[in-house]
C-alpha cells in the first residue's frame, strides 16, 4: 500500500536503441543533428523540462551505451532531474522493459516517450503526468485526425489494395508520445503481454491487459521525426523557438 504523505514521482523512459532506416544513411536517428544538437538530447530535455521529472532513463543501443552516455554527459540537465544510460534490447518492448528496471524504487509514474519526438512541449508532458496523478493508469496524448483513414486489404507493394471499409474518422486520434502510466501497471504487463500479440506501443500492451487507457489533448510539435521531410519540418520548429522563445 503507497504511502499517502509521500510525493509522487515521475520517470521517463526515453527507448533510443533504433536505427531509424527511413531517415536514410548515416547515425541512427536518436543521434542525428536538429539544429546542431543530437535529437536524443532535444527528447531528454523535454522530459527534463517536467518539474515532475525527476530521472530520465535512456535505454541506448546494445553496444552503444558508454558512447551515448559520454554524448549526453556534453549536455548536462542540472540538478533537479538525474539521467541514466542502459544498453537496449534488439526490439522496442525489450529495450522498454530493461528501462523500467533501471527505475528507482521510488517512482510511482512512469512516462515512455520517443527519442523521434524531440520538440514535444512541456505543457502536453505536464497534462500527461497529471492525468496518471489523478487515477489513470494508462494515458496518450493524441490529435484528432485530418485525413480520410481508408481499411484495406494488404497487398505486396506496389499492388493495388481494395478498400473493405472506412472508419468514422471522429472516432480517430493519432497517438503521441510520451504516454504515461502506474508503474505497476506497466511492468504487469510488459510481463504479461507477449511481443507481437497485436500491441504497436506501451497504451497497447495496457489495452490488452484489459485495462482501461484515456487520451488527453495532444501538440501538432510532439510529431515523430521519421522520413527527411520530417526533419525539415523539425528544423523549422526549433529555429522559431529559438527566435521567440529564447530555447536552445
Amino acid at each position: 500500500m503507497s504511502d499517502p504523505s509521500r510525493p509522487i514521482r515521475t520517470a521517463a523512459v526515453i527507448p533510443a536503441a533504433g536505427r531509424g532506416v527511413r531517415l536514410g544513411p548515416g547515425a541512427p536517428k536518436a543521434l542525428r543533428a536538429l539544429g546542431g544538437t543530437p535529437m536524443l538530447v532535444h527528447a531528454v530535455r523535454a522530459m527534463a523540462a517536467s518539474r515532475a521529472v525527476s530521472l530520465v532513463v535512456v535505454v541506448a543501443p546494445p553496444d552503444g551505451a558508454p558512447e551515448v552516455r559520454h554524448l549526453l554527459d556534453a549536455y548536462p540537465l542540472g540538478d533537479r532531474t538525474d539521467l541514466v544510460v542502459v544498453p537496449g534490447g534488439e526490439t522496442r518492448q525489450e529495450s522498454v522493459r530493461l528501462g523500467l528496471a533501471a527505475l528507482r524504487d521510488a517512482i510511482d509514474v512512469v512516462l515512455v516517450h520517443d527519442a523521434a519526438r524531440p520538440l514535444v512541449p512541456v505543457d502536453t508532458v505536464d497534462t500527461v503526468i497529471a492525468a496518471v496523478r489523478a487515477g489513470a493508469p494508462a494515458v496518450v496524448p493524441a490529435l484528432p485526425l485530418a485525413d480520410t483513414v481508408k481499411q484495406v486489404d494488404p497487398q505486396p507493394q506496389g499492388t493495388p489494395e481494395p478498400v473493405v471499409g472506412t472508419p468514422e474518422r471522429a472516432r480517430l486520434r493519432a497517438v503521441q508520445t510520451p504516454q504515461g502510466f502506474d508503474l505497476h501497471t506497466l511492468l504487469k504487463a510488459h510481463d504479461t503481454v507477449v511481443e507481437g500479440e497485436g500491441a504497436t506501443d506501451d497504451a497497447g500492451l495496457v489495452e490488452r491487459l484489459g485495462e482501461p487507457v484515456v487520451v488527453v489533448p495532444g501538440h501538432e510539435e510532439a510529431f515523430k521525426v521519421t522520413r527527411p521531410l520530417d526533419l525539415v519540418l523539425a528544423e523549422a520548429v526549433l529555429a522559431r523557438r529559438r527566435a521567440t522563445d529564447g530555447y536552445v
